[in-house]
C-alpha cells in the first residue's frame, strides 16, 4: 500500500540472570546481533535486563550501580546499524530510576525514566526507585516511537498513556518484568489490547524470561494492533525473539494484516533470512503453564545458584513423586537424586511405588531404612521424655531422621535439597520443622494439594504413558507416621481445605464471608487458627516458586508475634 510507513520491531525474550553483568551482556550482545541480522530497526529488551529483576538491595550497593553503568556503556558499542532499548538502573544527581536506554548506531541517545512504580504484592520499587518525569517518543521511519516500562501500562488513562495520545504515537514500546501466576497471561493480554485500542497505536509488550529466587517470569510477550487485536505472541517458557513488520498508514493509524509476516528467531536455529515461521498460539491449559513454570523455576534455581544436582526424599507419596518428575524434567534422569527412607509405618504399597517411580523416571534411588535409627533415638531419650505413650514427638524424630540424612548427603555430594510440602500443608502447619521442610527449595510450596493431582494426572497424560504409578495417585493420602494415619485424621478433606484457604489467604475474606459460602463456622475458624498459628513455620521455610495471585512470602506478610483473631459477628 502506498504513503504507508513500515518499522520492523524486534522482541528479544531473554533469560538474565541477578547481577551477572557478564553473562547478561554477552546474551543482550548476542540478540543484538541476530535482530540485525533480521534487518529490524529496533530491538528491545525486558525491565532491568541489564542487572536482572528484581535487585532489591543490591541497588542500595554503590558497586552494583557502578557495574551496572560499565555494562550500558559496554552494550553501546554493540548497537551499529540498529536501535535498541534496553532495561538498565540509571543513577542521576544521586537518585535511583528504573530506565531504559534508547541507543542508536553506537550513540546512547537518550533515557526513559519509568513512571509508574508498583508498591504491592511482590513489588517495592517505591523503596529503591525515583519516579521518572519525562516522556520518551523518537522518530524511525518517521513512525513515532514512545518508549514505557511495565506498570506505566497498568495504569489505566495514566500519564503514560496520557503521554501517547498526546505524543500521537504510532507505536508504543513496553519493556516488562510481570512475574507469573496461573492465569495471568490472560489478564496482560486484555492490559496490551485495551492500551491499543485505547491509543490507537500498535503496542509491542516484551516481558521478561526465567526464574528468580520465588518469582518466574514466563515470557510471553504480545503485539496489539491499534484496534485492539492480538497480532503476535512470542513463545513462553523459552527464550526467543519475536520480529514483526508495523505497517502504519501516513494519514491515519489503519490496520493491515502484512500476510503472517511475524516469525520467532531461536538461538538454536539457523534459519535462512528467507524462511517466515508464523507464531505458535501461547494459549496453555491450567496445568500446563503451572507445570512449564515449576520446570522452568526449578531448573533456573538451581543452575543459576551453582548446583548440578538436587536430592529429595521420595516417600511413595504424591507430592515426592511430583517433585521428583519437575526435577527430571528440569535437569535430567542423571541430575536428580532420592532417597526412600522407610519405616516401621511405611507400607509396602508406598515403598514399591517409590522404587516404580524411580524406575520410570530413570533415576537413581537410594534406600536407608529409618527403624534402627529411631529405636536408637527412642532408647536415648527414654529418660529426657519420660514412659508415657509416643505422642507427636514420636512422629516428627522421624521425620527429623529423614531430613538428617538427606541434610547429611547435600554436604558429602554438594546436592541441592528439595523439600516437598505442597501449599495445602504450608497453609495449616501440616509439616516439620528441621524434618520434612529441611532443605534448600521448595518446589511446590505454593501448589494446592488438589491441583498437585492433577499436576500429576497431567504428566502422565502428556507422557502418554503411566509415569507416576496409579497406586501414587489413588491411595488416601497419610505421612505414615503412625499407623494407620491418614490425613484427613487432622485435616478437612483436600477439596474442602483448599478452597478455605484460597478464600482466606488469597482473597483476604473474613470468617463471616467465607461462612456464607457454605462451610461451618467451627470448621472454618479451625482452619484459620491453624494457618495464622503456622506463621512462625512458614518464616523457617526455604523459598519456593509462586504460582498463585497470592503466595505465602513475599506476597502476604502478617507478623508471627500477633494476638489478633477475627471474631464471627
Amino acid at each position: 500500500m502506498e504513503n504507508n510507513m513500515t518499522v520492523r520491531v524486534a522482541m528479544a525474550q531473554i533469560n538474565v540472570t541477578v547481577g551477572d553483568f557478564d553473562s547478561n551482556l554477552k546474551k543482550i550482545e548476542y540478540w543484538i546481533n541476530e535482530a540485525r541480522r533480521q534487518q529490524a530497526d529496533i530491538v528491545t529488551f525486558p525491565e532491568l535486563a541489564v542487572c536482572g529483576y528484581p535487585p532489591e538491595d543490591l541497588l542500595l550497593k554503590s558497586s552494583f550501580l557502578s557495574d551496572n553503568k560499565i555494562a550500558i556503556d559496554k552494550i553501546r558499542h554493540a548497537t551499529n546499524d540498529i536501535c535498541a532499548i534496553i532495561g538498565f538502573v540509571e543513577l542521576e544527581n544521586g537518585e535511583i530510576f528504573n530506565s531504559a536506554a534508547l541507543i542508536d548506531n553506537c550513540k546512547l541517545v537518550d533515557t526513559y525514566k519509568k513512571f509508574e512504580l508498583p508498591n504491592y504484592g511482590v513489588f517495592d520499587e517505591k523503596r529503591y526507585f525515583k519516579q521518572g518525569d519525562n516522556p520518551l517518543v523518537f522518530c524511525v521511519n518517521n513512525v513515532r516511537i514512545a518508549v514505557t516500562i511495565c506498570e506505566d501500562i497498568w495504569v489505566e488513562r495514566g500519564r503514560a498513556e496520557q503521554t501517547c495520545i498526546r505524543e500521537h504515537a504510532d507505536v508504543i514500546l513496553n519493556i516488562s518484568a510481570s512475574p507469573f501466576h496461573a492465569g495471568k497471561i490472560d489478564i496482560r493480554q486484555k492490559l496490551v489490547t485495551e492500551m491499543a485500542r485505547r491509543t490507537n497505536a500498535f503496542v509491542c509488550y516484551n516481558n521478561l524470561l526465567g526464574g528468580q529466587d520465588e518469582l518466574i517470569f514466563d515470557g510471553g510477550g504480545v503485539i496489539a494492533g491499534p484496534v485492539g487485536e492480538i497480532r503476535a505472541s512470542a513463545q513462553r517458557f523459552e527464550e526467543n525473539m519475536l520480529v514483526a513488520d508495523l505497517e502504519i498508514a501516513e494519514k491515519e493509524k489503519a490496520v493491515h494484516d502484512t500476510n503472517g509476516n511475524y516469525y520467532i528467531i531461536s538461538p538454536k536455529h539457523e534459519w535462512p533470512r528467507d524462511e517466515i515461521e508464523r507464531v505458535p498460539d501461547s494459549t496453555m491449559t491450567e496445568e500446563e503453564e503451572i507445570l512449564n513454570a515449576l520446570v522452568l523455576g526449578t531448573r533456573d534455581y538451581v543452575l543459576k545458584n551453582g548446583f548440578k544436582k538436587v536430592l529429595l526424599g521420595l516417600s511413595g507419596g504424591i507430592d515426592s513423586a511430583l517433585v521428583a518428575a519437575v526435577s527430571q524434567e528440569a535437569l535430567g534422569s542423571e541430575n536428580v537424586v532420592c532417597v526412600t527412607m522407610p519405616s516401621k509405618f511405611t507400607s509396602d504399597g508406598t515403598f514399591n511405588d517409590a522404587v516404580t517411580l524411580a524406575d520410570n523416571l530413570g533415576i537413581k534411588l537410594f534406600t536407608i531404612p529409618i527403624s534402627e535409627i529411631l529405636n536408637s533415638y527412642e532408647k536415648d531419650l527414654r529418660d529426657a521424655l519420660g514412659d508415657d505413650k509416643p505422642g507427636i514427638e514420636h512422629e516428627n524424630l522421624q521425620a527429623r531422621i529423614r531430613g538428617n540424612i538427606l541434610m547429611a548427603m547435600s554436604n558429602k555430594f554438594g546436592w541441592l535439597v528439595l523439600t516437598t510440602g505442597n501449599k495445602s500443608e504450608t497453609a495449616v502447619g501440616y509439616s516439620t520443622l528441621y524434618g520434612d521442610m529441611a532443605g534448600g527449595f521448595s518446589v511446590i510450596k505454593d501448589i494446592p494439594k488438589t491441583m498437585v493431582y492433577k499436576l500429576c494426572d497431567y504428566i502422565n497424560a502428556k507422557n502418554g504413558k503411566e509415569i507416576i504409578p496409579e497406586g501414587i495417585i489413588t491411595r488416601a493420602p497419610s505421612a505414615e507416621l503412625r499407623l494407620d494415619q491418614k490425613d484427613e485424621d487432622s485435616l478437612p478433606p483436600y477439596e474442602i481445605l483448599d478452597r478455605i484457604i484460597h478464600l482466606y489467604v488469597e482473597e483476604d475474606k473474613d470468617l463471616d464471608s467465607i461462612v456464607k459460602e457454605g462451610y461451618e463456622p467451627a470448621l472454618i475458624t479451625d482452619v484459620i487458627r491453624l494457618i495464622d498459628r503456622a506463621e512462625f513455620k512458614r518464616r523457617q521455610a526455604p523459598p519456593g516458586i509462586k504460582i498463585t495471585p497470592k503466595a505465602f512470602g513475599r506476597d502476604r506478610r502478617l507478623p508471627i508475634t500477633n494476638r489478633y483473631r477475627a471474631k464471627p459477628c
